[in-house]
């Protein structure tokens, strides 16, 4: 894969009722959800966020009774690029994190899931490239482009441990602050030559995850879907350095999530 080692190469809903999500977030982001209970597949239902470009935003993971049972609720989870994912499970286990899904060969590619020292769940994932494209490269993060993940936020219970352990593992680069007060900083996230998120320190003590901002046309309009789907804005809509407007909700089956827009209105 010609994408960085430590990408961002791929998001995952994780949630109790695929159905209500697939409604929701079409209203909100505008994405087409492909894809049911495959009987094959052993009882996993997995779908595709489809965007309007014909390419995919991510996916979509029914939460069955056995993952609740072992502790999975609904949630965003970023795929993160590894070459070599059983050295790089056994390392992060060896500092402290959890293994919540071993090591696993699929049809698209080898995956493990991994709650990191700081008790914040990433996936691993060496991906088989498309047949005829062995050079083929993530789209699913994108700065601007619309119906995208434009931005990936890390509120840590430990900020400056998340810090090291993304640098040493991932190749995350801090090389920009904001103050934000009695808050403390905002580090930016630089990975190659992209600024791709920021990781912070968490201010509630609510379960640690990534938050993720997806692009939308409009900030407001994108409210009013929040809204009239059942989900709950927590913050928002407010402005943000450059400049875009944000908003931070919670879905009906509650998992947390960011919309971003350069569009106030």
């Amino acid at each position: 894969m010609s994408s960085p080692a430590g990408s961002f190469i791929w998001y995952e809903l994780m949630t109790p009722d695929p159905d209500a999500a697939a409604t929701f977030y079409g209203a909100v982001v505008g994405w087409t959800v492909s894809g049911a209970a495959d009987p094959a597949a052993g009882g996993i239902d997995y779908r595709m966020l489809g965007r309007d470009d014909g390419g995919f935003a991510g996916g979509m993971l029914r939460l069955n009774d056995d993952m609740v049972a072992h502790g999975a609720r609904p949630m965003w989870v970023p795929y993160l690029y590894a070459p070599e994912v059983d050295a790089t499970l056994a390392a992060i286990e060896g500092e402290g994190g959890k293994v919540a899904m071993p090591a696993t060969d699929l049809p698209v590619g080898r995956v493990a899931m991994v709650i990191d020292p700081q008790g914040v769940p990433v996936y691993l994932m060496n991906p088989r490239p498309p047949a005829g494209q062995p050079d083929a490269t993530s789209d699913v993060f994108h700065e601007q482009a619309l119906q995208r993940v434009g931005w990936n936020e890390l509120a840590s219970p430990d900020q400056a441990a998340s810090m090291a352990f993304y640098a040493r593992h991932f190749g995350f680069a801090f090389n920009e602050r904001m103050p934000m007060g009695p808050m403390g900083d905002y580090c930016f996230i630089d990975h190659g030559e992209r600024r791709v998120g920021a990781i912070m320190q968490q201010q509630d003590r609510s379960a640690p995850v990534w938050l993720l901002y997806f692009a939308v046309p409009s900030i407001l309009a994108a409210q009013r879907a929040v809204e009239a789907g059942g989900g709950q804005i927590l913050r928002g809509p407010h402005e943000v350095p450059g400049p875009m407007w944000v908003i931070i909700g919670r879905d009906p089956q509650g998992a947390a999530f960011g919309l971003v827009s350069a569009n106030p209105d």
